[in-house]
């Protein structure tokens, strides 16, 4: 039942599916297909990996669901470590979403929002002393660099904080107008893609084959990083499992429909770019969806990509800072995190100054510029939580043998399984294929141990 202390359950089923849809679908699929051409080059084969990412992200969706639809609170994925694991991984799965992982995420896909504004409007532009200026005794950070569009993505980031501060309906409904007009746009794309008659079905052959490098294994590894990037997100809505009508329910529905829905853009969009680009010059565009939509609809499809992108951005930014303020919200109820981020604004009923406080740190990492390298270095850290986090199945079974949950994952335990191992198998082929960016980011993971040392003493005293 809910009281003025606790967040109110105000999110239907299609604002919950819609969360899913556009905390996954950014910049990635306009961004991405071409690192994976250049990688793969063989179109079945990098259709296939798109597929199979695809695949392996709804079998976590589909674990998740079941575990989701036991435990059943605000903060999600660090409510799940902390009833399954213990306090320590819990703190530190949410130290790393609030550092970088999840702030980060916000400041490059506002950035990335930003940078396409540029195209309709004339950015801002310091001297270039000025822009050049560094911050002493903090390394390479030049705060007034690109300071336009710096300020339009600090702009994007406090406009969503704001109207998520004035109730989750309010973003719920921001939500589904830009999922909306995403999926729209991309269709449109999609549509345009196979209708103008300017592609060949012979763009999709071969199917099989092997890249110049001759390690197709090593190749498929080095793509999955690109498109597991795309597909990140996925687990988003289980951070608002406090304010998610009958969560039980609507929870498994909305990731799985999410998922699949996903999987089936984000393949017709590539099979799109594929029918008008032939997988070479795929690899050599910088921006495949402008130029293949230059090709189809010649000196409009800049703009129309453009604008399509400022859509896809704005929705995620949204997305994820609805969903990730809960995290913090959950760790300062459990008297891990700052107190005050545990409060429930009384009118509104939102964890106000958690997303207040989230907002000024991805700002704050939009300034400095530093949120792609440090976002690099922890990415492979997500997938230890993600692997971990399918694994609480079996904890979760063993420890409650009778308990009927209102969806359980459909194969189990093959699911959880294969998910957790091809997880694992990417972990270690990041720390093997990327060992520096690896090493980095298991400091910055464990250079929050002393934060929760302090915070459970403090919780003791």
């Amino acid at each position: 039942m809910d009281t003025p202390e606790t967040l109110s359950r105000r999110l239907g089923p299609y604002s919950a599916a819609a969360v899913v849809i556009g905390s996954v679908i950014g910049s990635g699929i306009f961004l991405t297909p071409q690192r994976v051409a250049a990688v793969i080059q063989i179109p079945g084969i990098m259709i296939a990996v798109w597929v199979l990412t695809g695949l392996l992200t709804l079998a976590g969706a589909l674990t998740n669901a079941e575990i989701a639809s036991e435990i059943a609170e605000p903060g999600g994925q660090y409510v799940f470590f902390r009833v399954l694991y213990g306090d320590w991984l819990a703190f530190l799965y949410g130290w790393c979403t609030f550092i970088v992982y999840q702030t980060g995420s916000i400041a490059a896909i506002a950035v990335a929002f930003a940078r396409y504004f540029g195209y309709f409007v004339s950015l801002p532009h310091l001297s270039p002393a000025l822009e050049a200026w560094k911050l002493p005794l903090v390394g390479d950070i030049a705060p007034l660099a690109d300071i336009g569009v710096k300020l339009v993505a600090i702009g994007a980031i406090a406009t969503v904080a704001a109207v998520n501060y004035t109730g989750v309906q309010r973003g719920g409904f921001l939500q589904v107008v830009f999922t909306s007009l995403k999926v729209a746009a991309i269709g449109a794309i999609i549509v345009l893609g196979f209708a103008a008659g300017h592609g060949s079905t012979s763009h999709f052959f071969p199917l099989w084959g092997t890249p110049s490098s001759g390690d197709l294994l090593g190749a498929v590894g080095i793509a999955m990083v690109a498109t597991l990037w795309s597909y990140d997100g996925w687990n988003s809505l289980t951070y608002l499992a406090g304010e998610v009508k009958d969560p039980q329910r609507n929870i498994p529905r909305a990731l799985i429909l999410g998922t699949i829905a996903v999987i089936c853009i984000y393949v017709l969009t590539n099979l799109a770019y594929l029918y008008v680009l032939p997988i070479g010059e795929m690899a050599r565009s910088k921006l495949v969806a402008a130029d293949m939509m230059e090709r189809v609809f010649s000196g409009y499809g800049g703009m129309f990509i453009s604008a399509a992108v400022m859509i896809s951005t704005f929705g995620t930014v949204n997305a994820t800072s609805m969903t990730t303020a809960r995290v913090y919200f959950a760790m300062a109820k459990d008297k891990m995190f700052f107190p005050a981020m545990g409060r429930v604004h009384p009118k509104y009923r939102t964890p106000s100054r958690s997303l207040v406080v989230q907002a000024v740190w991805a700002s704050l990492l939009t300034l400095t510029g530093t949120y792609d390298q440090i976002f690099t270095y922890v990415i492979f850290a997500a997938w230890i939580f993600y692997a971990l986090g399918a694994a609480g199945i079996f904890i979760m079974r063993r420890k409650h043998p009778t308990a009927n949950p209102a969806y359980r994952v459909p194969g189990y335990p093959m699911v959880p399984i294969l998910f957790v191992a091809v997880a694992t198998w990417f972990v270690i082929n990041t720390l093997v294929k990327q060992s520096s960016d690896s090493f980095v980011g298991l400091l910055l993971l464990l250079a929050g141990l002393p934060f929760y040392l302090y915070w459970k003493r403090a919780a003791a005293t």
